[in-house]
């Protein structure tokens, strides 16, 4: 039976497949141009395939996709048919251009070490670009995901790490050299770093949390001197059994001092907390409306 595209099943299609294209490109820049010609492994299965091109000479794309197969076979069923399928295109997509497109194009001959900062900046936006259409360039992704349903409790930052961690040293004896494992560490930490702030940066900010027994002046301050709006929360002391007011204020990072101040001026004894967020979403923040 024949499906029928609405308009927004199409634009989502031809969204991700843009943003497969543009980061394909950057992610295949990152390994092909950067890091191959700067004989270091960044982490994943794309550092792997790297290592095994340097020694046999074998394409890079194609080799991760041979590489994926057992963890394709191992996560299909947690990971999902939509993830997978997205997954999938992803990475037919990036062979494409590591093994068609890129070996015909000019490539960074200067310092391994800005090979390897430039490496980690343009992988961490290719896969970003991925992440954001609920795709991924496959690899560890999968075994990832997999461990993160099956073994919540795990932490999945030192499951990552550790693999990591044993593909870029392969590249000491692989490249000869000590400088191929710093180099991975430098691209793979780079590489998180532009996934973060891509994904989480343009709507990271800090949650405020104020203790006070002025709670209404401290908030008209800080009103007056940031333009930011609060919410006022009833509270109590568990030793003194004082009354206190609870201010939650949402605020970009450059506000944040501005607020404490504003808090401190109108009360010196204020308990102030201030916590990192990700994302922000409502009202001078990221709009809920326009991503509909």
């Amino acid at each position: 039976m024949k499906k029928n595209w609405n308009k927004q099943e199409f634009k989502d299609l031809t969204q991700d497949i843009g943003c497969d294209i543009v980061g394909s490109i950057l992610y295949s820049l990152g390994i092909y141009t950067f890091a191959k010609m700067g004989d270091f492994a960044p982490g994943g299965l794309s550092g792997l395939a790297l290592i095994i091109n340097h020694l046999w000479n074998l394409p890079i794309g194609i080799m991760t996709l041979v590489l994926n197969i057992p963890f394709i076979i191992l996560s299909f069923r947690v990971v999902g048919k939509q993830f997978m399928f997205k997954t999938a295109r992803t990475m037919l997509i990036s062979t494409f251009f590591l093994d068609v497109i890129f070996p015909y194009t000019t490539v960074y001959t200067g310092s391994p070490f800005m090979a390897a900062l430039y490496s980690g900046v343009c992988i961490g936006a290719g896969q970003a670009l991925f992440y954001m259409r609920g795709s991924s360039s496959g690899g560890t992704d999968f075994l990832i995901m997999s461990i993160k349903v099956l073994r919540p409790h795990l932490s999945i930052g030192m499951v990552t790490m550790v693999i990591d961690l044993i593909i870029i040293f392969l590249g000491w004896p692989v490249f000869g050299s000590v400088d191929a494992v710093l180099y991975g560490l430098a691209s793979s930490f780079v590489t998180s770093v532009a996934i973060d702030k891509i994904l989480y940066g343009m709507g990271a900010g800090k949650l405020i949390l104020i203790i006070t027994t002025k709670g209404r002046e401290v908030s008209e301050k800080i009103d007056e001197i940031s333009g930011r709006g609060s919410t006022i929360i009833k509270g109590m002391g568990s030793y003194t059994k004082a009354e206190k007011e609870i201010i939650l204020c949402a605020c970009s990072q450059s506000q944040a001092y501005s607020v404490r101040s504003a808090a401190h001026e109108v009360d010196e004894d204020a308990f102030i907390m201030l916590t990192e967020t990700s994302e922000v979403f409502g009202e001078g923040f990221i709009d809920t409306k326009r991503e509909k």
